[in-house]
């Protein structure tokens, strides 16, 4: 299974919050699993980006608790999951069902954390079941990256950092670090998305042998 994308919060029927995730880090990865005669549980927030690969099942999803609900439904199922998606850490408490008018006065808008996918997760992880998550960090990156890698019980996380130039949200280039157990650590040059894929499925692949 592999989560990519945003998700998007709904305010009011017309409004959202959102992030400016692309989906294209994790179609990439999914499409290379599928390339390697893996069956793929593809859960995509919202994106522009489509794939006609072969064995690959879409399940198009838009807020983070139909995410959620998703990755739960078919994680026990599935020999590993790839957590790429850019699940937003909050949502608006009461969402309006009209269209909220513009006024003279703020408008605050109450929020409440989202369920964490990827803790979730990894509490329900089996002993042969592989888990691997994502870090887009600003700063403490690898310090940041550590402790999610702990605290969600994942196999390895895959840390990249908006500090670094053609990485991040949009871009079709990616440059990361995989982090496992251990502290052990494998930097990578700037690459196309696509061989970043690579290099993501071939760790994943050494650990399953």
């Amino acid at each position: 299974m592999v989560s990519a994308g945003p998700t998007y919060e709904k305010i009011d029927p017309v409004r959202y919050i959102g992030n400016y995730s692309s989906g294209k880090m994790g179609y990439a990865i999914a499409e290379k699993l599928a390339d390697e005669g893996a069956k793929v549980i593809l859960v995509s927030g919202p994106v522009s980006v489509a794939t006609q690969k072969s064995g690959i099942n879409l399940i198009l999803v838009e807020s983070a608790h139909e995410m959620y609900d998703a990755c739960i439904k078919y994680f026990p199922q599935c020999d590993g999951a790839v957590m790429t998606a850019a699940v937003a850490d909050f949502t608006p408490v009461n969402p309006f069902s009209e269209k909220n008018k513009r006024g003279k006065e703020n408008w605050s808008i109450e929020m409440k954390p989202t369920r964490d996918i990827a803790a979730t997760l990894g509490s329900m992880k089996k002993e042969k079941q592989l888990l691997v998550g994502f870090a887009l960090e600003t700063n403490n990156e690898k310090e940041n990256a550590r402790r999610k890698l702990k605290n969600k019980n994942l196999d390895f996380i895959v840390l990249n950092s908006l500090n670094d130039k053609g990485a991040g949200f949009g871009m079709d280039t990616n440059k990361i670090t995989i982090i496992g157990k251990n502290n052990i650590q494998q930097a990578f040059e700037l690459k196309n998305k696509i061989e970043v894929a690579d290099d993501v499925v071939e760790r994943m692949l050494s650990l399953l042998d």
